[in-house]
């Protein structure tokens, strides 16, 4: 059965806990292996693929307080750990016959080329997968953020935030069994009863710029081209009208 995309153009949010595993450190290859996999099954079909990636299985900003220094610092620690996991994630990619580059908002000179958004056009339209990575390339905003916004920055069609859970659900299923998932969400929902799909300003930037937000769950293979292809499965997340 031939599979057709319904979306030109995708923003991929990876959590950086998605590549590690708990029998596996920081970074599991296997893991590695498997995102990888499905991300290249989209890859495929003629997808356009834009990715942010996150650095919580090195460090998060929001450590700064057990850490005992400022906020800002930390940041800084958890954007260099974004952008560890791009050129890993991408380097895999690339094994794999996807043709990928990565942007950072921070300049690396001589690792990674810094974020242009007419590149990233450019290489979207080229079919190369963009990987953004360092964050925004300020503190205090989160790679949720970030996603939203390059996800605005690039027109797509559609913001795929990845999970370890098929949807959302109205509390968390692994601690609730009685937890309710909703197939449907509007932006208005998921700010009011605070469901923690992401951070409130990506949830706003996305409402603005009419970007539907698609929650999936990660590690099951299929999801991610049920979602991209049918619009089917997890959780959507759209306006009113939409």
């Amino acid at each position: 059965m031939t599979l057709t995309p319904a979306y030109k153009r995708i923003l991929l949010k990876l959590s950086g806990e998605s590549l590690r595993s708990d029998s596996c450190g920081i970074i599991d290859p296997k893991a590695c292996d498997a995102i990888a996999d499905s991300i290249t099954e989209v890859y495929h079909l003629g997808v356009e693929l834009g990715i942010v990636i996150g650095g919580g299985n090195i460090f998060r900003g929001s450590h700064a307080k057990s850490f005992g220094f400022a906020r800002t610092p930390a940041d800084h620690v958890g954007m260099l750990a974004t952008t560890i996991n791009g050129l890993i994630l991408g380097q895999v990619l690339t094994t794999k016959g996807c043709k990928v580059r990565v942007m950072s908002a921070l300049n690396f000179d001589g690792i990674v080329e810094p974020y242009n958004w007419n590149q990233a056009l450019h290489s979207l339209g080229k079919g190369q997968i963009v990987i953004f990575v360092g964050g925004t390339g300020n503190p205090y905003f989160t790679t949720d953020t970030t996603a939203a916004m390059r996800a605005s920055e690039i027109e797509a069609e559609v913001l795929l935030k990845a999970t370890k859970v098929d949807g959302v659900y109205d509390k968390d299923p692994v601690e609730f069994p009685d937890a309710v998932k909703s197939d449907h969400l509007t932006y208005g929902e998921v700010l009011e009863k605070d469901l923690h799909v992401m951070d409130q300003a990506a949830i706003a930037l996305c409402r603005e710029n009419h970007i539907p937000i698609h929650v999936f769950n990660l590690f099951s293979r299929q999801a991610m081209l049920d979602a991209v292809c049918k619009k089917t499965g997890g959780t959507l997340v759209t306006g009113e009208s939409q």
